[in-house]
């Protein structure tokens, strides 16, 4: 992340020129950092997608829906690390775009197994093209494929 503004030591006060603001060295916390950045790629994704109305956590569960299809919403709810009172309203939301379908899981008849409709692939297929898209951008601006992969494998390392 570039610096725009010169950093202060903790204990200076904040400057009341006006003409910049001068923080703590916040441009040098990992997590402020990792914050704005999701927030700029959020934003991006949002801008891509505003089109159809499609939030990355429901890009998500398309996607893990379309490569696994059948597997039981609690499954995919997990993988994302979403509650299940979160993760319901977002499948109903799908389900009401009809995108996604639940079914009876065969397994576990109490469970909701997960599917894409018909429209919910072709849906699916259309946004992951644009998806890659968005992808080959940030890559680009990352320096390439693998300054892509050394940031991967760093943000791998916090999880």
């Amino acid at each position: 992340m570039p610096r725009n503004r010169p950093a202060r030591r903790n204990d200076e006060p904040l400057a009341d020129s006006g003409d910049s603001l001068l923080t703590f060295r916040d441009d040098e916390a990992l997590g402020y950092c990792l914050r704005r950045a999701q927030v700029s790629v959020f934003q991006e994704f949002l801008s891509t997608f505003e089109d159809v109305s499609l939030r990355p956590v429901e890009y998500s569960i398309l996607t893990l829906v379309h490569d696994n299809p059948g597997r039981k919403q609690i499954e995919i709810s997990d993988v994302l690390g979403i509650k299940r009172a979160n993760f319901v309203p977002i499948i109903d939301g799908l389900e009401a775009r009809e995108l996604v379908e639940r079914r009876p899981s065969a397994e576990d008849r109490r469970a909701n197994a997960l599917y894409l409709t018909r429209a919910g692939l072709k849906f699916t297929l259309a946004v992951r093209k644009r998806h890659e898209a968005l992808e080959t951008e940030l890559t680009l601006r990352l320096g390439g494929p693998a300054k892509r992969a050394e940031l991967l494998e760093l943000l791998r390392l916090l999880s």
